[in-house]
C-alpha cells in the first residue's frame, strides 16, 4: 500500500530520532523477560518504574543551568535559544538529573529554536558511561525568548516522538526563561515546578509516550556535582573532533578518555592503550591535536599533526606495528 506524503514524513522523523538516540545511547526498555534473566543473573532488580511525579536535581545541576544561561544571556548569541541534555537515573517516580550535556557553540539556532550538536552530545554522553554505565538520557531543558514558560506546539510534535526512546518512555522537560525574581540574592520556588534566580527561571515538565499534553512536574535539589562539569572546559575541543574521536571509541577496544587541568588550561585527553607500557594519548585541542607515546610515565611528543584524530591515531599504530 503507498504511503501518504504525511505518513512518509512520521516515518522519516521516526527514522530520524531513532538514529539520534543511538547516538546518544538511548535505547528502549528491554522486555520483560530480559529483565528477569537479569534479575536471575544476581543483578539487584531495580524498583519498578512509574509515572514521573518529580524531578531531582542535583544542586551542580542547578547551578549549571543558572549559571550559564545566565552568561549565555551577556555574550554575543544571547538573543538565541541555547540548551542542555540532562544525564541521571531514573528509578521509581522520580527522575535525579546528575549531569548536563551543553548545545554547544555548534548548534543551530535562533530566537525560536535549537538544534543541538548530536555528534558532541553522543561522545560526551560515552565518556561519562565510562565509569557509570547506569547514567543515562532523562531530558532536555531549553531556553525561550521573553516569558514564554510553557512548551511550544513544535517542542511537543518533536518530544512526543522523542520519548519512546528513554527508559520509562517519559522524559523531564525544562523551559528556561528571562523573568525570574530579581530581588531576593539566593535561589526561591514560587511554585513547585518552577525555580528563580538571577533573575531568570526554570519551569519543570513531563511528558509520556501517549501524552496530549505536558504536565507540571515538581522539582526538587539534592547535593551532588554536574559530572559533566569538568567536560564544559574542554566543550571546545570534544566539539571540534566528536564525529572522530567518537568512531574511534567505536573502532578500537582499549581506549578511554579523561578531563586534564595544568598550568595551560584544561583539555580533553584520549587515551589508546597499545601494551601493559605503552599508551597513544592525544590531546585534542580545537585547533591542532597533540600526539604523545607514553611510556613508562614518560610522555613522547611525535611529529605527526594530522587534524583528523582518527587517522592521525591509526598512523601512529602503524608506525609502532
Amino acid at each position: 500500500m503507498r504511503m501518504t506524503p504525511l505518513q512518509k514524513l512520521r516515518a522519516l522523523v521516526a527514522r530520524g530520532v531513532a538514529t539520534l538516540s543511538h547516538w546518544l545511547g538511548i535505547t528502549a526498555p528491554p522486555p520483560p523477560e530480559r529483565a528477569e534473566a537479569a534479575a536471575d543473573a544476581g543483578r539487584p532488580a531495580a524498583e519498578p518504574l512509574r509515572p514521573l511525579e518529580r524531578i531531582v536535581l542535583t544542586d551542580g545541576v542547578c547551578r549549571t543551568l543558572f549559571e550559564e544561561f545566565f552568561e549565555h544571556r551577556q555574550g554575543e548569541r544571547g538573543d538565541e535559544e541555547t540548551g542542555w541534555v540532562l544525564m541521571g537515573y531514573r528509578q521509581g517516580a522520580e527522575a535525579i538529573a546528575m549531569a548536563t550535556l551543553p548545545a554547544g557553540a555548534e548548534r543551530q539556532a535562533g530566537v525560536a529554536h535549537v538544534r543541538f550538536n548530536s555528534e558532541a552530545q553522543a561522545l560526551a554522553s560515552r565518556i561519562l558511561r565510562q565509569s557509570d554505565k547506569q547514567l543515562g538520557i532523562v531530558g532536555v531543558v531549553h531556553t525561550h525568548p521573553g516569558s514564554l514558560r510553557h512548551p511550544s506546539r513544535g517542542d511537543f510534535e518533536g518530544d512526543s516522538v522523542w520519548v519512546r526512546y528513554l527508559r520509562g518512555r517519559e522524559g523531564v522537560f525544562g523551559i528556561g526563561t528571562a523573568d525570574g525574581e530579581e530581588d531576593p540574592p539566593y535561589a526561591t520556588q514560587p511554585k513547585a515546578h518552577s525555580q528563580c534566580y538571577l533573575g531568570l527561571r526554570f519551569t519543570w515538565y513531563a511528558l509520556a509516550e501517549g501524552d496530549s499534553a505536558y504536565r507540571p512536574l515538581p522539582v526538587q535539589v539534592t547535593l551532588g556535582d554536574d559530572l559533566a562539569r569538568p567536560l564544559h572546559r574542554v566543550w571546545d575541543g570534544l566539539e571540534a573532533h566528536a564525529a572522530r574521536l567518537d568512531r574511534l571509541a567505536c573502532q578500537l577496544a582499549r581506549i578511554g578518555f579523561e578531563v586534564v587541568d595544568d598550568e595551560n588550561g584544561s583539555q580533553l585527553h584520549c587515551i589508546i592503550a597499545v601494551d601493559k607500557k605503552t599508551n597513544i594519548r592525544v590531546v585534542a585541542d580545537a585547533k591542532r591535536p597533540l600526539y604523545c607515546l607514553e611510556r613508562n610515565g614518560q610522555w613522547l611528543v611525535s611529529e605527526e599533526s594530522d587534524p583528523r584524530i582518527d587517522r592521525g591515531v591509526f598512523l601512529m599504530l602503524a608506525e609502532l606495528s
